[in-house]
C-alpha cells in the first residue's frame, strides 16, 4: 500500500459537490438526455487536464471515456463504470426534491444517490486523485460514465463494446451493486457482485371475443389476461441453485448466530424453501423477497395495455413481463416455465433477451477488494455474491473482462439497501459515501500501482 499527500477532508468535500451537482442534472430514462451529465464531467475533466473521448449512439444519449495511462507493467486497464440514466421518479411519494441533491437527515437525497450517481462521482474522483498525487500506475485506469443502462444499455455500454472496443476494453471492470454494509444477526458483511441473472423481457396475450361492455361474457380477454396474470404473481417457479448463491448461503451461516445459521442453508433445499419463506415472509417480507429471487427464475409484470373504449370489450389484452433469469438458465428454458404457469392459450412473445454471467472471485483484484474492506471495517466479512438484476457487466463480459459489482457505501443497520434501488426517497449516508469514495480510492491506487 502506497501514501499520498491528499488531504482527505477537502477531498471529500469536493466529491460531495460532485455528486450533488451530477443529482441535480435530470437524467431520467427516458429519454435520458445524459448529454448534459457528459458535459458537466467534461468540464472537470478539461480543469484536470485528463483525456477522453465522448461518444453516442443517438442524440443526446452520450457516453465519455476517460483514461490515465499506466506503464503495463502490472496488467492490462481497470475500467470504472458508472451509468448516468435514472428511472423516473413519483415526486409527490418524495419527501425531498428527487432532482434537488438535497443534504438532509445525514444522508445525500436524490434520483440516483444509490443507482448509481454515487460510483460515477466515486469514480470520477478516483481519477482526479491519481492525476493529482502522480500515482505511479502500472496499468491503464479507465472511467466510463454511460448511456441506457436502465433501458438494456444498447445507447451505453452495448454501444461501446460493439463500436468503440478500443476505448473500454480491460482485464477487470469495477461496476455498481456490491461492496454495501449487509447487517445480518448482529455481523457485518459486504457482498460484492460476481454473478448477475439476465433478463428476459417478454409480452403475453390473452385473446377473446369482442363486445358490448353492457354484455359480460366468459370469453373475454382481459378476464383471461387477469386471470394468467394471477397464477404468475403468486407462482413460485421451479428453484435452482447456483454456485456462487449456495457458497453466499453458506458463508452467512458459518458467522451468524444460532437459530438463522441452521436456517438459511435449508433454504437450498427445493423441498423446504418455500415453507421457510412463506414464514420469513412474515416477519421480514424484504428479505424474503430477496432470497426468493437469488433461488429461481422470477417474472413480474409491469406493464399493461387492453382497450381503446370504456363500453368496449376489447379482442386482445396484453401485459408486459419483467423476466430475469437464473445463470446457466436458457431462454427456452425459462418460457417453458412461464407457459407452464399462465397456461395454455396464452402468447407469450420475448422482446428482449440475455444471459446471466458468471465471473471468477480468485483474482488479485478480488483480494485487494477484500483487504481493502477488512483494513476500512475490521471485522466485516466480504463474501462472493449474485444480484438478482442485471448491470452493464453483461456488455463488458463481450470482450473478457472480469467483473466486479463494487460500489462502496458503509450502511446503518436501519436503512435497507434494496429499497433504494428504483424506490421513492432514495438516498446515501454521507459518511458512508465518504467511506466508499475513500475505500473505492484505495483499491484503485493499491492494485493499479507501483508491484
Amino acid at each position: 500500500m502506497s501514501n499520498d499527500a491528499l488531504d482527505w477532508t477537502a477531498a471529500t468535500a469536493e466529491a460531495v459537490r460532485v455528486f450533488k451537482d451530477l443529482l441535480r442534472i435530470d437524467t431520467t430514462n427516458p429519454p435520458g438526455n445524459e448529454i448534459l451529465a457528459v458535459q458537466y464531467i467534461a468540464e472537470i475533466l478539461d480543469r484536470e487536464g485528463i483525456e477522453y473521448r465522448i461518444v453516442e449512439r443517438e442524440p443526446t444519449r452520450a457516453n465519455l471515456v476517460a483514461r490515465l495511462r499506466g506503464s503495463g507493467k502490472g496488467g492490462g486497464p481497470l475500467l470504472l463504470n458508472g451509468h448516468l440514466d435514472v428511472v423516473p421518479v413519483d415526486r409527490d411519494k418524495w419527501e425531498h426534491d428527487p432532482f434537488g441533491g438535497i443534504e438532509a437527515g445525514g444522508a445525500i437525497w436524490g434520483r440516483g444517490a444509490i443507482d448509481m450517481k454515487n460510483m460515477v462521482a466515486m469514480s470520477l474522483m478516483s481519477l482526479i486523485f491519481l492525476k493529482r498525487t502522480g500515482a505511479a500506475l502500472t496499468r491503464d485506469v479507465i472511467f466510463a460514465a454511460v448511456a441506457d443502462e436502465e433501458a438494456g444499455s444498447r445507447s451505453g455500454s452495448l454501444f461501446l463494446v460493439e463500436e468503440h472496443p478500443e476505448l473500454v476494453r480491460a482485464d477487470y471492470v469495477l461496476n455498481e451493486v456490491g461492496g454495501h454494509t449487509l447487517h445480518m444477526g448482529g455481523v457485518r458483511f459486504y457482498p460484492i457482485q460476481v454473478s448477475e441473472k439476465g433478463t428476459c423481457w417478454f409480452e403475453i396475450t390473452a385473446e377473446g371475443e369482442p363486445g358490448h361492455g353492457s354484455m359480460p361474457h366468459p370469453r373475454n380477454a382481459v378476464v383471461r389476461l387477469s386471470r394468467a396474470l394471477a397464477a404468475l404473481g403468486s407462482a413460485r417457479l421451479p428453484q435452482h441453485n447456483t454456485p456462487v448463491v449456495e457458497g453466499f448461503l453458506k458463508k452467512l451461516a458459518e458467522h451468524i448466530p444460532f437459530p438463522q445459521n441452521k436456517i438459511i442453508p435449508l433454504l437450498l433445499s427445493p423441498a423446504l424453501s418455500g415453507p421457510i419463506l412463506d414464514l420469513l415472509e412474515k416477519k421480514s417480507p424484504e428479505q424474503a423477497m430477496g432470497l426468493n429471487a437469488l433461488l429461481r427464475n422470477t417474472a413480474s409484470p409491469t406493464m399493461l395495455s387492453a382497450g381503446r373504449k370504456v363500453n368496449v370489450i376489447p379482442s386482445a389484452a396484453r401485459a408486459t413481463v419483467d423476466g430475469r433469469v437464473l445463470p446457466g438458465q436458457t431462454r427456452e428454458d425459462f418460457v417453458r416455465e412461464i407457459e407452464r404457469v399462465v397456461g395454455e392459450g396464452i402468447k407469450i412473445h420475448v422482446l428482449q433477451h440475455h444471459e446471466g454471467s458468471v465471473f471468477r472471485a480468485d483474482t488479485p483484484l478480488f483480494e485487494k477488494v477484500c483487504q481493502t474492506l477488512e483494513r476500512h471495517d475490521p471485522g466485516a466479512i466480504p463474501v462472493p455474491y449474485m444480484i438478482p438484476g442485471f448491470t452493464d457487466a453483461f456488455a463488458y463480459k463481450k470482450l473478457g473482462a472480469t467483473c466486479y459489482g463494487f460500489s462502496p457505501v458503509r450502511l446503518p443497520p436501519d436503512l435497507n439497501f434494496t429499497r433504494m434501488y428504483h424506490g421513492h426517497n432514495e438516498r446515501i449516508p454521507v459518511d458512508g459515501f465518504a467511506w466508499g469514495l475513500r475505500v473505492l480510492y484505495e483499491v484503485v491506487r493499491d492494485f493499479c500501482g507501483p508491484l
